[in-house]
């Protein structure tokens, strides 16, 4: 769409090139993970601003090791969207009808804790093997996008 000379985009073409853009920030964001099996971000976005960010790892105070000598993850490893979620909880912002991206679609687990919070979108670029995270948002009525990352151009 053109308007007197200058390039503008409709609003369907500006979400995407915000998700991509997100999207990029999460997996920026898991590269900080010490996890070897997987690395996962997360960013929560509410009104056009980042209010949180998490990735994978283990409790604040432990050795920063997230798998054991059989190459399994530890129990007690927090997931990226745990940990995005948890600094909300601790800041003066909220949740409620906020934006959730990640690098991985959410596991049933943390999809009853987005769930709990009011996030009302979730965007991610890879698919977890068991999708019943993402059949638990859609049922409560949850904007759930896979949008693969894509280059920045």
């Amino acid at each position: 769409m053109i308007a007197e000379g200058t390039l503008t985009f409709s609003d369907k073409e500006k979400q995407s090139r915000y998700d991509q853009a997100y999207l990029r920030m999460a997996r920026e964001w898991s590269k900080l993970s010490h996890c070897h099996r997987k690395q996962v971000g997360a960013i929560i976005v509410k009104n056009g601003m980042v209010i949180s960010d998490g990735y994978n790892g283990t409790p604040a105070g432990f050795d920063n090791c997230c798998e054991g000598d059989d190459g399994t993850t530890l129990w007690y490893v927090l997931h990226a969207e745990a940990n995005a979620i948890s600094k909300v909880a601790r800041s003066t912002n909220n949740a409620q009808d906020a934006t959730l991206y990640l690098t991985l679609s959410p596991c049933k687990d943390c999809s009853k804790m987005i769930l709990q919070v009011g996030i009302k979108r979730v965007v991610f670029a890879e698919l977890y093997k068991d999708g019943s995270g993402i059949a638990l948002l859609e049922e409560a009525g949850i904007n759930v996008e896979h949008i693969p990352l894509t280059e920045a151009s």
